[in-house]
């Protein structure tokens, strides 16, 4: 029988892979592709057309409660390691039971801009970060399902990489 995702049961964000930085909202980026149009002999008008493999910018936001040294130390002008680990709530139709399958989303980020929040008592103070990521690879149920790496030439998306043949041509 199926297996039907229901809702993320949980998650937690990790600075490099073992150091838990807080209670946070991530909001993870489009995977949208760079495109150009086309127009001219053969074409009847115009095409826009992406760019295989070349992804614009991979916005990361992560909103959080608090400020802490954890969470002020993302702004320092450097590549941060992000690990987000998660637990996606299935239900088996079959066995009428609930399953979990986990969700792994890493990435290698730069702060673009950070808010310390606001102070007011009794209250959350709403600290958050814009970072922009270079890579960017998810794992569903330990499948690696998107691995996104500007600088190495790969763009990995369900099983396929769209820039091997590319990284060929360019000898790399």
């Amino acid at each position: 029988m199926s297996q039907i995702p229901e809702i993320l049961t949980s998650f937690r964000v990790y600075n490099d892979g073992n150091d838990m930085i807080g209670v946070a909202d991530v909001e993870l980026p489009e995977l949208s592709f760079l495109s150009e149009k086309i127009k001219g002999a053969g074409i009847a008008g115009e095409v826009e057309t992406p760019i295989i493999g070349h992804m614009e910018s991979l916005g990361i936001k992560l909103s959080f409660r608090v400020a802490t040294e954890k969470i002020i130390g993302l702004a320092a002008p450097k590549v941060h390691h992000l690990d987000i680990r998660g637990s996606i709530q299935m239900h088996d139709a079959g066995a009428g039971r609930k399953t979990t399958k986990p969700i792994k989303v890493i990435a290698k980020v730069m702060p673009k801009k950070t808010s310390l929040g606001k102070l007011e008592p009794g209250a959350k103070m709403d600290a958050s970060g814009e970072y922009e990521a270079s890579y960017l690879k998810i794992l569903l149920n330990g499948k690696k399902m998107v691995e996104i790496d500007k600088y190495n030439y790969i763009c990995f998306i369900d099983g396929t990489d769209y820039l091997e043949d590319i990284r060929s041509d360019l000898g790399l």
